[in-house]
């Protein structure tokens, strides 16, 4: 789900930065170090910008300064239960990994439902049910996050199609 955030950061700047354009400095070293990170509950998307920095605090004996950046941020936090589109990235025996943005999932072959099936004779590797349903490496998927883990900068989720209305997502054809 997405939310708008109000952080705060803690910027430091060498002494060749100050002048008239320190703001413009700090707005672009705030979004070089935090754009499309991830905090352990959440990804970082896009800065909305930065409404509040302070004055700059000298630190004793290395003469860089260190300013407080509040911003307002676009983030995007997974909860269990939801359900997203994915695209698969690799298909095997075992289930499938899908991409959600800057998050991995993986869906088991048991949260699959039992009449789509892995095809080892297929090339590339696919589940199908011999019918419209083919899921392989670039199929667009809608998944629901059965469990979210995160590690340090980034984070993983367990997924599954098992219910209805997830699973392959048909194409939309081209209507001029």
């Amino acid at each position: 789900m997405f939310f708008l955030y109000e952080l705060e950061r803690v910027i430091t700047l060498h002494p060749s930065f100050f002048g008239p354009r320190v703001k413009e400095y700090l707005t672009n070293k705030l979004l070089e170090d935090v754009e499309g990170t991830c905090t352990g509950t959440y990804y970082i998307l896009c800065v909305m910008d930065a409404y509040d920095v302070s004055e700059g605090r000298i630190v004793p004996g290395s003469g860089v300064a260190e300013f407080t950046v509040h911003y307002r941020a676009v983030v995007w936090r997974p909860f269990k239960g939801e359900a997203v589109d994915a695209v698969v990235t690799s298909v095997n025996k075992m289930g499938f990994f899908a991409e959600i943005g800057p998050m991995g999932v993986f869906v088991s072959k048991h949260l699959i439902p039992s009449e789509i099936r892995f095809d080892e004779n297929a090339t590339p590797p696919q589940y199908t049910d011999n019918g419209d349903q083919v899921i392989e490496r670039g199929t667009h998927i809608r998944i629901k996050l059965l469990g979210v883990r995160s590690d340090v900068g980034s984070m993983y989720a367990i997924g599954s199609v098992k219910e209805d209305f997830l699973g392959y997502l048909f194409p939309f054809p081209y209507v001029p």
